[in-house]
């Protein structure tokens, strides 16, 4: 049995759930549709003489509950197993809730029984709090033994972890990023602030989230990210252990009290921490406006969200511009987020039609872009400029084919511009530094098929591809780890892209994706059988709980901003189309391969 409460201004109203059925075998045991985020549910402990069936039952249901320490859950359990079980050790998702069988229910006279959980896999969340989608389907065994002296049922062997359906989950669960720095780059393109890289992780939603993205932060990065980032925080630091629940005060400054591990630090490093902490805090609980960090028996330092945009970058910078190929082939330009519809073509050679274009991407500080020719052969890069000259293509393709050659470039945050060369007999992935010096081959290994598209995050650590095998075409994210040989200083870096992993396995053939916030992306594909869709998704696999974009038809190129303030913009059958917040998608003129910087 569970105990919903309600919370609405400031009432709460506690209804009891039905009633369980005292025996036979459970079915999908998930009882809590999707609910109202202020919706709680809580647990309630076992019933006097509670059969075995009840007892495996009340104990799923109290794994969906939001008690914190999962104490009720515990008393479904003998005391050894209570001690030995770690729910924080892993969340199973099951595409509806875990149905159980008991093995034997006819030997329940001898005060020993087992029962069978069973689901369809649909998603995991480790000890990391990272989640990654799933298949195939789950089994677990949990035992349950009579207590000789008091005749109660209780589990004494239970699988580690939680296991809960789908809805349930999404009624438990958040996902929030933590940010971390880029450790590969030192810096922007041309100055020394840190980058922030949005490292996404589940938390429990009603059990003090502000408290677990601390401990979380603090913790250190998840292990996919954790090699191309690094925190301002000390190895070995943590929450100090009489800290309680962290709770901004009636200002929104939040106190964060941490071991001696942290103690010493200089003020510069004081203040990556608390931007760190304030990036992570947006939006996580009540308004944190102010961190103040403490050590050592006093404070470290104290920093404002205003402070905070000033110790790192995060995101990208709103876009000056949008910018796209017209029916002349020149690329050309609007101003990002107005209601302009006659565009102007782009100084310099690229919007003077000295070369056909099929596909451009401008560098992100908009002052360079590059082009790729109408036959898909050539790459070209060129200032924009007035006067500025177009010069010789950077790089060329071989592909027998204009499908066979080369992809829509897409530039990072240091500057460097990377494409790929689709060419069946030497299909590669490149990058160019500072978008002119000799291309360099990027290393994929694992990479299974052919880059079909490519577009790097803002945060020029990690890169969405959509790779092409055999019929089928997957959205996959990898890490861009780059290292000198030998450790030398003179040679040209390694880059290679690696644990490269899917971001909608959903989706059998990918047509159009963007970055589309810190660690959400913008997709454009069809499941099986299915029919086209627009969607976001998470490079985690996971699905925002954001409204989907409204329905488009037609749409063979799509580009989003980091920054999610500006309008999602489309080249469908209409042309160039865009979507204004909370409007309907609207024509804005001829053209085709709409981006914005990057």
């Amino acid at each position: 049995m569970r105990t919903v409460a309600y919370a609405a201004g400031g009432v709460v109203l506690l209804a009891g759930c039905a009633s369980m059925p005292d025996d036979g075998d459970l079915r999908g045991v998930e009882s809590t549709p999707r609910q109202d985020t202020q919706v709680r549910v809580f647990a309630m402990p076992p019933s006097e003489d509670a059969t075995p069936t009840q007892i495996v039952q009340g104990f799923l249901e109290a794994l969906t509950s939001d008690d914190p320490d999962y104490k009720t859950a515990r008393q479904y359990l003998t005391r050894e197993a209570a001690k030995t079980w770690r729910p924080e050790l892993s969340t199973t998702v099951l595409s509806d809730g875990p149905g159980a069988q008991a093995d034997r229910p006819d030997r329940q006279d001898i005060g020993s029984l087992s029962y069978t959980l069973t689901g369809t896999k649909v998603a995991t969340v480790d000890a990391q709090q990272s989640y990654a989608p799933a298949s195939g389907s789950y089994t677990k065994l949990v035992h349950l033994t009579k207590d000789t002296e008091n005749g109660q049922w209780r589990i004494d062997a239970v699988p580690q972890g939680v296991v809960m359906g789908k809805s349930d989950f999404q009624r438990n669960y958040r996902a929030v990023n933590k940010y971390y720095f880029a450790s590969n780059d030192g810096g922007t393109a041309g100055g020394t602030t840190p980058v922030a890289v949005a490292d996404p992780v589940y938390v429990r939603s009603h059990v003090d989230p502000t408290t677990q993205m601390v401990r979380s932060l603090v913790g250190g990065p998840t292990s996919w990210l954790d090699p191309v980032v690094r925190s301002g925080f000390p190895t070995g630091t943590a929450l100090r252990k009489d800290a309680g629940p962290l709770t901004p005060d009636d200002r929104g400054r939040l106190t964060v009290p941490l071991n001696d591990r942290a103690a010493g630090v200089g003020t510069g490093r004081c203040e990556e921490m608390a931007a760190q902490l304030l990036f992570t805090l947006r939006g996580v609980g009540p308004a944190v406006e102010e961190v103040e960090l403490r050590a050592g028996g006093g404070p470290l330092c104290l920093l404002t969200q205003q402070g905070a945009e000033m110790v790192a970058t995060t995101g990208a910078p709103p876009p000056d511009n949008l910018y796209f190929v017209d029916d002349e082939h020149r690329v050309v330009r609007i101003a990002a987020g107005s209601s302009d519809t006659e565009p102007d073509p782009v100084p310099g050679a690229l919007g003077e039609g000295e070369k056909a274009l099929r596909s451009v991407a401008v560098a992100r500080d908009e002052q360079t872009a590059a082009g790729v020719g109408l036959d898909g052969r050539s790459l070209f890069v060129a200032p924009l400029e007035p006067g500025g000259s177009l010069g010789e293509p950077v790089l060329h393709s071989a592909g027998k084919t204009e499908e066979d050659r080369l992809t829509t470039p897409s530039w990072d945050a240091r500057g460097g511009l990377w494409v790929a060369d689709r060419d069946p007999a030497a299909p590669r992935l490149y990058l160019l530094e500072d978008g002119a010096e000799e291309p360099l081959e990027v290393r994929t290994p694992g990479l299974d098929g052919r880059v079909r598209a490519v577009r790097v995050a803002a945060d020029g650590v990690r890169i969405a591809l959509v790779v092409e095998k055999g019929d089928r075409h997957s959205l996959l994210i990898g890490r861009i780890e780059r290292s000198r040989p030998d450790g030398g200083t003179d040679e040209r870096p390694a880059v290679t892209v690696r644990d490269l992993r899917s971001a909608t396995p959903e989706l059998e053939q990918v047509t159009a994706m963007s970055w589309a916030g810190d660690s959400r992306l913008v997709v454009v594909g069809r499941e099986q059988g299915g029919v086209e869709q627009m969607k976001y998704v998470e490079v985690d696999g996971s699905t925002p709980d954001v409204p989907p974009p409204a329905a488009l038809t037609g749409v063979k190129a799509v580009t989003a901003s980091e920054d999610e303030s500006a309008p999602l913009v489309a080249y469908s059958v209409d042309g160039i189309v865009r979507l204004p917040s909370g409007a309907q998608w609207q024509k804005v003129t001829k053209g085709t391969a709409p981006v914005y910087p990057g």
